[in-house]
């Protein structure tokens, strides 16, 4: 059997990342898909923690820590360094989490997918602030505990759509992707690198503490997130032409994924009706947009390039 996931590792064993950590191991893809002239910046998220204690790091690549809001305009101000000192291969990667993309850090995003700075930026998406203590973020479901909203008042809100936030903003590349299909995780990143200009790729990681769940069901719910359309993997460039890359054989109903959270456990049916109501919606939503070839229309494509 050819595996295509590269072999090379630039992450270090002895991090200090939890038992089961998504963003653990979506970090050990990327890196696998950048290669080693390839800088970090991270902002305070886990990862600021799972990297390891000042002076050493688990990384074999450069890493800059920097401020909670700060990880797009701070790997924005990297590459331009890089940049003036003709440094022109080497790739710059901020690395933040929700809260620290949806959330604190949404308006230095902005400002960078706006100047079209050349970055990839990673959203490692584990759906609340979990460093700090499981508090909820934009980026945690709907009826979801959390401990700034306990079981008898879950979230109220819907989960921010930060693909169509970035969409919005035309920027040349966005993807999601999930470590359950770790090779179409590391093609997209590898197709991020060859792109100049601001890249966006958001990645499902579960966190088994916060989600509480087993550890080794990580994998498993990241596939049961896909095969329930709860997170679709697609991708989209200059804002309009959508492809879908994971189509589900069969559509496997929202409460297979639920049930083995336990941040999910106080939902009755009527709420889990509601739910595979909302997905089913965003994912009929989705399969429009990836229906619609705008490559036909000249001025949309000569517009979208300006």
């Amino acid at each position: 059997m050819r595996f295509t996931v590269p072999e090379k590792e630039l992450m270090f064993p002895g991090h200090v990342a939890c038992p089961g950590c998504g963003g653990a191991l979506a970090m050990r893809f990327a890196l696998k898909a950048l290669g080693e002239k390839t800088m970090v910046v991270l902002p305070a998220c886990c990862w600021t923690i799972i990297d390891g204690p000042f002076p050493m790091h688990s990384l074999q690549v450069p890493v800059l820590h920097t401020a909670f809001e700060t990880a797009a305009i701070a790997a924005a101000g990297v590459k331009a360094g890089l940049d003036i000192q003709g440094k022109n291969d080497i790739t710059v990667m901020a690395w933040a989490g929700d809260g620290g993309t949806l959330d604190i850090g949404i308006q230095a995003l902005s400002g960078a997918a706006e100047r079209n700075d050349d970055i990839i930026y990673t959203c490692y998406d584990n759906e609340a602030y979990m460093n700090t203590g499981i508090q909820r973020s934009s980026a945690t479901p709907k009826g979801a505990w959390t401990t700034t909203t306990p079981e008898k008042t879950p979230k109220s809100e819907p989960k921010k759509n930060i693909m169509e936030i970035m969409n919005a903003h035309r920027i040349p590349y966005c993807a999601t992707a999930t470590l359950a299909y770790p090779e179409d995780l590391i093609n997209k990143f590898k197709k991020a690198q060859s792109i100049r200009g601001t890249k966006f790729i958001h990645i499902f990681a579960p966190c088994p503490t916060g989600w509480k769940m087993a550890p080794d069901l990580m994998i498993k719910i990241c596939r049961l997130a896909v095969e329930t359309n709860i997170f679709p993997i697609y991708e989209c460039e200059n804002g309009l032409n959508y492809s879908i890359n994971i189509k589900p054989k069969n559509q496997i109903p929202v409460v297979d994924y639920l049930k083995p959270q336990g941040r999910f456990r106080h939902l009755i049916q009527k709420d889990i009706e509601q739910i595979q109501k909302s997905v089913d919606f965003e994912w009929e939503l989705l399969q429009y947009r990836a229906s619609r070839d705008f490559t036909k229309s000249k001025n949309i494509q000569s517009q979208a390039k300006k």
